[in-house]
């Protein structure tokens, strides 16, 4: 089941990239019209880009409750699958967690984050520049494990965990939850700094979260 996990996540990384690639003409600035595509995908496409124009950090805190509470629900079914236990309850207030992780911190946190990097270290047209390399440094060296503290806080204070036993679960997981974020999130920040415009960043990061967050789940 991880293999065919991870083996989702390096195509979902490919055909990404090779959307970006094509459709952007390594121009990060503004967000790729999609043709190939059939005309009511292209227009809701067209429509989510005009919406995000409008309203940034709503729309993408919209996307990313979805996209999280989606992530949890599937990691969930996988669980039961995996466990050999066949139809179980869900737990709902998990799923809503999630959702609410999505909303009020991951998207809020990562609009800013880029717009405060970004302002710092502008966009270059090329991919692969010296100024991409220092931002997947500061990304994941820096941001990343500042980050996942808060999200070890975030979700053990919404399940009622007190800050010892958050502390706790820090002192067992977070070496190797950095470890292995890093196999993961170095390539993705690659992309997400090299070839998205900034306007979809939050989206592809919600994306990757997606498998990221069902694989934590299987663990």
């Amino acid at each position: 089941m991880k293999s065919l996990l991870i083996a989702c996540l390096f195509v979902s990384f490919s055909t990404l990239t090779k959307a970006f690639v094509s459709q952007n003409q390594h121009k990060p600035l503004s967000p790729p019209r999609l043709e190939a595509i059939p005309e009511g995908l292209s227009n809701a496409w067209e429509s989510y880009n005009q919406a995000l124009d409008a309203s940034p950090l709503l729309v993408k805190s919209m996307t990313a409750s979805v996209i999280l509470g989606a992530a949890d629900f599937t990691g969930q079914k996988l669980e039961a699958t995996q466990a050999g236990e066949g139809e179980v309850e869900l737990d709902f207030a998990r799923v809503a967690r999630f959702a609410f992780f999505g909303l009020v911190l991951q998207a809020p946190w990562n609009h800013f984050y880029y717009q405060v990097l970004d302002s710092a270290l502008p966009p270059t047209v090329e991919p692969f520049t010296p100024t991409t390399g220092v931002k997947v440094v500061i990304d994941q060296f820096v941001q990343a494990p500042i980050f996942t503290v808060l999200i070890f806080l975030f979700l053990g204070t919404l399940e009622g965990k007190s800050i010892d036993d958050v502390k706790k679960q820090l002192s067992n997981d977070y070496t190797d939850t950095m470890v292995a974020n890093w196999k993961l999130w170095v390539p993705a920040t690659v992309i997400n700094i090299g070839f998205c415009p900034p306007p979809l960043r939050v989206l592809f990061l919600n994306c990757v979260f997606f498998f990221w967050s069902i694989f934590l789940s299987l663990k």
